[in-house]
């Protein structure tokens, strides 16, 4: 890692023309290179400190006038010396400016260079760095509130709690080895059965975690689906409160797939309204095409996390060839056979037309599926839907008091960790020898600290800072 040595620089904020662009220049020689571009010497400024003036080539042409705000050796976000270039947002300046700062000794800094400067500087350790990326890509409250949570080493602090313990007693199980013949026991083999058991069992909450961490990361993706004329579409356009789809009566309307994002209670829900699934197409063009959405609509019951399956609750009692479209108890059968298909989905099926429904129609009591009755078209227990799904994501989970996990490495770590704790458990369990246990429980230290980077790899390290924005 020698080209670490190196000063860098990088365009901080986005590409493309703006108000104002930042460019960030971090390394031992960034206060002597931005002297030679600007019109005060930096050397003699202090940490923290705002200065204007212009950047000048060397043939004294004026770039463009500038705040250049200084930051010392430790005081910075990398720890290194560090000057942030604030100047007009043109292209051409910004383009000029990382010209003469590569000119007079600065590189191109590599994606993610400045949080892994951060990282090994000691800054912050790996898993908050890693929340760096997500606190810049957060595009919910809940999204940024987990990766403001992470950054701020919330998670860190708990697993380093977690280490400390394995470590205290691994090192008292190993010292026993020392005293084999003296038949000396350090370790109090049921304190550490407990132990192993606490940290078991908050790997397990941590790992059940993922599912909420995921989706407030990425989003939850809901299917609206159900025959036509139940009523998808404007259950979409009520949801999101705009008219986003084409609302007919006209069977078949919906033709593609209409992709549409909600945000309920900070989470971010991304809303899926399909191409009525019905039977009896013929060979028309017109038929193709809607057979095609249909498809679609499969894909997307695949890919979704929640399925909002519409009913035609006016239907109930009648026979449903006369209103071309679906009743909520046929709905109901048809929602039994797609739990069989994904059994790891939510279902919900939804009684349309609450507003209008005979005194014929009844819900089916006695069945496994959760059923809601609303009115897509006057909001009728739409707040009651929103609360619903809201309640399968948090899964009795609160983001704002505890760690939640939202990165498949994390994930991955933690698996390990636990099995390698499943082993030293069976171990106690068994009376094994301590060598044994204790290189169970010193593996399940490694894995928990890859996860902070107090255990990494330059492959590991590559991979992680690659995937972020060049500038951060």
């Amino acid at each position: 890692m020698n080209h670490f040595n190196d000063t860098i620089c990088a365009l901080s904020t986005a590409n493309g023309i703006g108000a104002i662009a930042v460019i960030r220049i971090s390394g031992p020689k960034a206060f002597p290179i931005c002297s030679q571009i600007f019109t005060k010497n930096l050397e003699e400024s202090t940490s923290h400190t705002a200065l204007f003036g212009r950047i000048k080539t060397a043939e004294g042409i004026i770039i463009d006038e500038v705040l250049l705000t200084v930051l010392h050796e430790g005081k910075s976000f990398t720890g290194e010396a560090t000057v942030e270039i604030a100047c007009h947002g043109s292209i051409y300046i910004q383009q000029q400016i990382l010209q003469l700062l590569i000119q007079n000794g600065c590189r191109m800094a590599e994606p993610g260079e400045f949080t892994m400067r951060a990282f090994l500087n000691g800054k912050m350790d790996l898993s908050q760095a890693e929340a760096v990326a997500d606190l810049i890509a957060s595009q919910s409250q809940k999204a940024h509130e987990v990766a403001m949570n992470q950054m701020r080493g919330g998670f860190s602090s708990e697993l380093k709690e977690l280490r400390e313990k394995l470590i205290h007693f691994a090192s008292l199980v190993e010292l026993e080895l020392d005293f084999a013949e003296e038949d000396v026991e350090f370790a109090d083999r049921s304190e550490l059965k407990i132990l192993v058991a606490e940290v078991l069992n908050y790997i397990h909450r941590l790992l059940k975690s993922f599912e909420l961490g995921n989706a407030i990361k990425n989003g939850v993706p809901v299917a609206i689906v159900g025959a036509p004329n139940t009523g998808k579409s404007t259950l979409l356009n009520q949801l999101v409160g705009e008219n986003r789809a084409i609302v007919s009566n006209i069977a078949g309307t919906t033709r593609d797939v209409i992709e549409e994002t909600l945000n309920i209670a900070g989470i971010l829900f991304r809303l899926i309204d399909t191409a009525g699934i019905r039977e009896g197409l013929n060979e028309s063009d017109s038929d193709r095409i809607e057979a095609i959405g249909i498809e679609k609509s499969h894909e997307k019951i695949a890919q979704a996390q929640l399925v909002l399956l519409m009913s035609d609750f006016s239907a109930n009692g009648s026979a449903s060839e006369g209103h071309n479209t679906m009743s909520t108890d046929e709905t109901i059968r048809w929602a039994q056979e797609l739990q069989v298909e994904f059994p790891s989905k939510k279902f919900l099926v939804l009684a349309n037309k609450l507003d209008i429904r005979s005194e014929n129609s009844n819900l089916e009591i006695n069945s496994n599926i959760e059923i809601q009755a609303i009115s897509a078209k006057t909001g009728l227990g739409i707040e009651e839907l929103k609360n619903w799904m809201v309640a399968q994501i948090q899964a009795g989970f609160d983001s704002s008091q505890e760690t939640i996990v939202t990165n498949v490495r994390h994930v991955e770590a933690l698996e390990k960790a636990a099995f390698s704790l499943n082993q030293a458990q069976t171990g106690l369990e068994t009376n094994v020898t301590g060598d044994f246990v204790a290189m169970d429980i010193r593996q399940a230290m490694f894995h928990l600290g890859s996860i902070t980077g107090d255990i990494s790899t330059d492959d590991l390290l590559g991979n992680i800072f690659s995937k972020f924005c060049i500038g951060k």
